[in-house]
């Protein structure tokens, strides 16, 4: 059984498909993708307990894994667990390390975990401010709770750097809105240097990492525009990133492990998709986030390379079993850019526009099609936008260029009007990735030698 009718869920049900599972699904939407593949489908929101379980029960579900992490703090995973289900995502009390951030930040401390980042959580929008006037680093307002990645506040992005009025207002705003149930906001240093999301399967104890992707979360070409819940994202073939060390991997990868045995000193093990959002600084990587599910877009580039049965990946994890499985990814470059509506990102996001997709001509063009946050008419092959991420295509190629070409192929054969980051995974925005990186490299080795 499947919840959630995203384009990461899209991803999930072909390769459960793809190895033989028969699928329930249950999701809002009418997702064209999830609806060819499953056996059975149930529309409610994923946070409709209640309809969870009644499908778990009618269907007689084996095992259950969720994508959207509104699920996971409704407590769907925890639900249907509890009707003896195998559950291959974390438990609403694990999935705090994504649904509270201050929660998140206090595990790492107390165990330990990775580098130290500068924070405060405050519920009080008068401490807040005399924070911010206090400290001499530039922040990151971060609303405490869930906001779908487009929360984050950063300064000298979407605020003047100095402007300490303007985060204070932001910590404010963040405060009342009680995001994701939490009335509170938590300020941290902001990291300067690249992005890169590391993730991996997990059984509660053993871990298995998958290959890194570069998410790309503004709106608009060149990293400019509001924040989105991802534009689209790329991977290389050697599983690593371009301005990554091997130990600065090996580093990522031990801060996911040391998590997860946080995590489970402290009673509440995770099981499922361990999502790590770092900053590769001058430092080592520094976690942004957590995320206690599959990322979107990422999962699309990660899946489809899936060697391993992805039903006994499920399997084995729920079962804490994962240390005895083998899981493999191919060698493969991929490039996922996703179709969006008209002003996505931005409060006068249109809504309701009419897309065709030609599905044969985005094969021929060596491409994946995802479905998304789209609502499929009974008759005459239209897709109906929402207010998110319409679809995806994805690149999968022996090298990067190769991936990239497959994916721009793709989008000729989406018919409507959208929006598309087109420089995602070309060759000038990856050299500029690196160009960034080894100059913050030379700027601290020049630091150091004086």
């Amino acid at each position: 059984m499947l919840v959630g009718g995203g384009g990461r869920e899209h991803a999930m049900a072909e390769a459960l498909c793809r190895w033989g599972a028969e699928l329930a699904a249950l999701m809002p939407n009418r997702n064209p993708g999830i609806e060819r593949l499953a056996a059975v489908v149930r529309r409610a929101a994923v946070t409709d307990v209640d309809a969870a379980r009644s499908l778990a029960e009618s269907w007689g579900a084996e095992l259950l894994v969720v994508g959207p992490e509104a699920a996971l703090a409704a407590g769907v995973t925890d639900e249907v667990a509890a009707l003896g289900v195998r559950v291959a995502s974390p438990s609403q009390m694990a999935a705090r390390v994504e649904t509270s951030k201050a929660f998140m930040r206090d595990l790492m401390r107390r165990h330990g975990v990775g580098g130290p980042v500068e924070w405060a959580a405050f519920s009080d929008p008068s401490e807040a401010r005399d924070h911010l006037l206090a400290v001499d680093y530039p922040v990151a307002v971060k609303p405490a709770g869930l906001t779908g990645g487009k929360g984050v506040k950063v300064e000298g992005k979407d605020f003047r750097a100095g402007d300490r009025e303007a985060a204070a207002r932001l910590a404010a705003e963040a405060i009342a809105s009680g995001a994701g149930n939490s009335a509170r906001v938590v300020i941290e240093r902001a990291l300067e240097g690249e992005e890169f999301t590391l993730m991996a399967f997990c059984d509660g104890q053993a871990v298995a990492p998958m290959p890194l992707v570069q998410d790309h979360k503004r709106a608009f070409e060149g990293d400019k525009g509001p924040n989105t819940g991802g534009m689209g994202s790329y991977s290389l073939a050697d599983h690593s990133l371009p301005f990554l060390s091997p130990e600065e991997r090996a580093s990522a990868e031990e801060i996911l492990r040391e998590t997860v045995a946080g995590l489970r000193a402290d009673g509440c093990p995770f099981v499922g998709v361990l999502y790590g959002q770092f900053m590769a600084t001058v430092d080592g990587p520094r976690v942004i986030e957590f995320n206690a599910r599959f990322g979107d877009p990422e999962a699309m580039n990660v899946l489809p390379l899936l060697e391993t049965n992805y039903v006994d990946v499920c399997a084995a994890m729920a079962d804490g079993a994962l240390k005895d499985l083998d899981v493999r990814f191919q060698a493969k470059a991929t490039v996922c850019k996703y179709v969006v509506p008209r002003g996505y990102g931005s409060p006068g996001v249109a809504a309701g526009a009419a897309l065709r997709v030609d599905e044969p001509a985005v094969t021929r063009a060596g491409a994946r099609l995802y479905y998304a946050a789209v609502d499929a008419e009974a008759e005459g092959g239209v897709l109906r936008t929402t207010s998110s991420r319409a679809l995806a295509v994805v690149g999968v190629a022996d090298r990067l260029g190769e991936a990239e070409r497959a994916a721009e192929a793709a989008l000729a054969a989406v018919e409507g009007e959208y929006d598309v980051r087109h420089d995602i995974g070309t060759p000038l925005l990856v050299a500029r990735r690196v160009e960034r990186m080894k100059g913050l490299r030379i700027k601290q080795a020049r630091r150091g030698g004086a």
